[in-house]
């Protein structure tokens, strides 16, 4: 009997039963090799997954996403770490191939927000990556396959229940996607739309200087945009999303969250925060909490009463002004947009969060002001007339 359904513990809240997942012909294109995946499981799973399959047959680079409810926090491809990131990820004693290079980073770009999160692999999973994500908090995982060091791995976490899901690598779904809304059907053709350097060949600023490195990030921004909730904007440098801000009804809310996402990334690699010295114990998630109070401006005095907790040593805050000074460093990043920005606080924004390149669709009757806007920071920008709005 073709297996063409699952039967779910409930949807998206427990309340919320009966739940399952099907096909109306033929059967379901994955295989479940461990645990129990839920209702909010299988959407970040299929999202996560055409994403990176989408970036590997973009870049020709191993692929990673790290999910949490059906937006990414993170999406790489497989470039190497310099010392500071492998560091700054905690990667240092991991053998990192291509595989486990991209999941190290999409799980890096925003740590917090990873916590728990659905991971998706555009290759083989190999035991580097498996090393990565035995000693991390996360629900599960899909690949097209896995090593069988890596899977016996992977099996282990969770008290032997985490979720390991191995999809076909050809599937294809039907050009014609619905869903339901109040008893209503939605239907509409899949968006199959390309994501390729040709998107990036309408440059309307002065400076049409856009190098290789750079149309990768672009492309890298604008297929984590194509499965990220709208309206939403993306910071990527170095084969990496640094920051996603997504699911905001304003847009230049979402470039202000996206681009402090990318601060908190940058200034995760400053010297007093890669040199903290913990206690012993104290695990990668309270690490993790730890870095953000120590980075954030508005950590409460109450906050930094037990820092002693969790450190052998507590260090001075760093100053707004040390922050302003490591954040200066921060240059030649790309970002995506998934629709026209209507004003240039977007860029204004942008600019200080060290923005050079910019792809976004365009047709804004306010086009001429963004561009001018570009122009006086001299950034790069292409009109890919592509908007990628997805609910």
């Amino acid at each position: 009997m073709e297996n063409s359904e699952i039967i779910l513990k409930y949807g998206c809240n427990p309340h919320q039963k009966p739940a399952k997942i099907y096909v109306s012909n033929g059967k379901l294109p994955f295989e479940v090799l461990n645990g129990r995946p839920g209702y909010i499981n299988f959407m970040d799973a299929l999202n996560s997954w055409q994403l990176v399959k989408e970036l590997k047959k973009a870049t020709g680079i191993a692929a990673a996403a790290s999910f949490k409810h059906v937006s990414p926090a993170g999406a790489a491809v497989g470039v190497p770490l310099s010392d500071a990131l492998k560091k700054a990820y905690d990667v240092c004693d991991i053998d990192l191939s291509p595989v486990a290079a991209a999941y190290a980073r999409a799980r890096g770009a925003d740590r917090m927000s990873s916590y728990g999160d659905f991971v998706a692999i555009s290759d083989t999973v190999d035991v580097g990556t498996a090393k990565i994500l035995k000693r991390s908090v996360s629900d599960g995982i899909i690949a097209p396959g896995y090593e069988a060091e890596a899977l016996e791995i992977l099996k282990s976490k969770k008290k032997g229940n985490y979720c390991i899901i191995k999809i076909d690598n050809d599937y294809e779904p039907d050009d014609i996607e619905k869903r339901e809304i109040y008893g209503i059907t939605f239907e509409q053709k899949k968006n199959k739309a390309e994501i390729t350097d040709e998107l990036l060949k309408d440059i309307v600023t002065n400076n049409k200087n856009l190098p290789e490195e750079a149309k990768r990030d672009l492309l890298i921004s604008m297929i984590t945009l194509k499965y990220t909730q709208s309206n939403s904007v993306c910071f990527a440098i170095d084969g990496q999303a640094i920051g996603v801000g997504a699911g905001q009804q304003s847009r230049v809310h979402c470039t202000r969250l996206a681009a402090s996402k990318a601060d908190i990334w940058y200034l995760r690699q400053h010297p007093a925060v890669l040199n903290l010295k913990f206690k012993a114990g104290v695990s990668r998630p309270e690490k993790d909490n730890f870095i953000d109070q120590y980075l954030r401006d508005d950590t409460t005095e109450a906050e930094t009463v037990n820092w002693g907790d969790v450190l052998e040593i507590v260090p001075e805050r760093l100053s707004k002004e040390e922050k302003l000074k490591w954040l200066s460093g921060l240059k030649g990043v790309s970002l995506g947009s998934d629709a026209f920005f209507p004003f240039r606080d977007n860029i204004d924004r942008a600019y200080k969060s060290g923005v050079k390149y910019i792809v976004q669709p365009g047709g804004s009757i306010r086009d001429d002001v963004v561009i001018d806007a570009c122009n006086e920071y001299d950034m790069v920008m292409a009109f890919s007339k592509l908007r990628l709005f997805h609910h």
